[in-house]
């Protein structure tokens, strides 16, 4: 296992289930507390608990845990009177009870079950599942679970495609947890399945029976919030593996690469807060930084270049990443806010990271030599670049077959480098004390996965 951020850790002690903190230690009030916050920071300190690094601090870490969930269960409605009986408040000063907090909620309580043996918990989950949710899927036909419902009966009947995180707990549930009402949550996830794929695959991001059509955000319905996609893609991947959907979802969204109106995105660290999913580009100027913890698992199975260049990024500007939203230029933050389930997610990339084993990175272990890539962060006659990151590299002259030679250069002023990470076009590779360019980059494949990339550069003159 990986190595956390003493400061990622210190942070979720002092601050979960609070939303956002201020820095340096004011809890944003506005947001408060929330029942998502606490299942994200037991997530996390279930996995530190098990970690090496956090050995002496087991004690302390359980007293959280415990602190975290009996305050969730104080966010449940247990009226059985009401709608709403089993779902959690979005957050502490709401009164409507969101299908998607369920989704997140249940994982996290049967995890505090199972280190601390409180039944509470357990109950607290089947309750969410069982009834909840099952209220908020027979509340409209189609198969999904509508998407709130507050304490007067007030119904919010949109299907959340994100709500597919569910399947994350319901599973749990059906699997070792609630077995005797193993039949309810198979039905529950094959019909939110069944409904919700057809969202997912179209990258949308609700449906309204209001009108019988899936919707997106913006004034042209294209685009999507990229953590919604990302949960939803993590249950469906949780549930049934690498299956076509998981695999066009995830290569369509990753492969959207720079634009000219933002040359320094790059999907490789995490995803644009916004992105369009009409024109294959970024919508903003950020990332959202709790989609690099959202995807480490997906990464670490089938995108390993990804998932060593995303946690190369964050371990490097650790301190920047705990905002929501960085910068793709220069990782400053969107927003003064720290945010709890961004701190989370991304410990969760730093706990489970195991450096990639494969016959290419053995390779450069061997062989290979440190360059340092210089990020693009503005595209037209004059480029900028970002700050250095060393990598490893294979670098050769390049051959005549391999450039098309242009005005004022000689085939010694090209090379080609072999990597593990994942450069970009216009892109600056300093290799022995000479700066290039990167002219063209070409992924090859090995067993449906990207091995390496083979780019060609042109020595930047004067």
């Amino acid at each position: 296992m990986g190595t956390v951020p003493e400061q990622y850790y210190q942070f979720v002690m002092d601050y979960a289930p609070y939303v956002y903190v201020v820095p340096p230690d004011m809890p944003d009030q506005s947001w408060g507390r929330a029942a998502f916050a606490a299942a994200f920071a037991i997530d996390f300190l279930y996995e530190a608990y098990n970690a090496e690094q956090f050995s002496s601090r087991r004690t302390a870490i359980i007293n959280k845990i415990v602190s975290l969930a009996d305050w969730v269960l104080t966010q449940q409605c247990t009226d059985n009177a009401e709608e709403a009986y089993g779902g959690f408040k979005s957050t502490e000063n709401s009164q409507h009870f969101y299908a998607v907090d369920a989704c997140r909620v249940i994982p996290s309580l049967l995890k505090a079950y199972e280190l601390t043996g409180n039944s509470a918990y357990l109950n607290a989950a089947k309750l969410a599942g069982s009834v909840f949710l099952k209220t908020m899927q027979d509340q409209q036909p189609h198969g999904g679970f509508a998407r709130a419902v507050d304490l007067d009966g007030n119904w919010l009947l949109e299907l959340d495609v994100e709500c597919l995180y569910g399947l994350v707990g319901l599973r749990m549930l059906a699997e070792k947890y609630d077995v005797t009402n193993a039949v309810l949550y198979r039905g529950m996830m094959e019909r939110a399945v069944g409904f919700l794929r057809q969202g997912l695959e179209g990258f949308w991001l609700w449906y309204s029976p209001a009108d019988g059509k899936w919707h997106r955000a913006g004034l042209k319905e294209n685009h999507v919030y990229d953590d919604c996609l990302a949960y939803a893609l993590l249950g469906l991947y949780e549930y049934e593996g690498w299956s076509p959907t998981c695999q066009k979802v995830y290569s369509f969204l990753n492969s959207m690469g720079a634009s000219a109106q933002y040359p320094a995105y790059n999907p490789a660290v995490c995803w644009a807060g916004y992105l369009d999913v009409v024109a294959h580009t970024p919508a903003c100027d950020y990332y959202d930084a709790v989609t690099a913890g959202i995807l480490w698992r997906i990464r670490q199975n089938h995108d390993k270049p990804s998932l060593a260049f995303s946690k190369k990024v964050v371990e490097k500007y650790w301190d920047k990443f705990m905002y929501w939203g960085v910068r793709q230029a220069d990782y400053k933050p969107v927003e003064d806010k720290w945010a709890t389930a961004t701190v989370c997610w991304l410990g969760r990339l730093f706990l489970n990271y195991q450096e990639p084993l494969t016959r290419f990175t053995q390779v450069l272990r061997a062989i290979g030599e440190t360059a340092t890539l210089y990020p693009a962060v503005s595209a037209g006659h004059s480029v900028a670049y970002g700050e250095g990151l060393d990598f490893q590299a294979v670098v050769n002259p390049a051959r005549v077959d391999e450039v098309l030679l242009e005005p004022g250069y000689f085939l010694n002023d090209y090379v080609a480098v072999y990597s593990f990470t994942p450069v970009r076009r216009h892109d600056k590779v300093r290799w022995r004390g000479l700066d290039y360019e990167v002219l063209t980059v070409q992924p090859f494949n090995w067993k449906g996965e990207t091995a390496y990339f083979k780019a060609v550069c042109r020595r930047l003159l004067g």
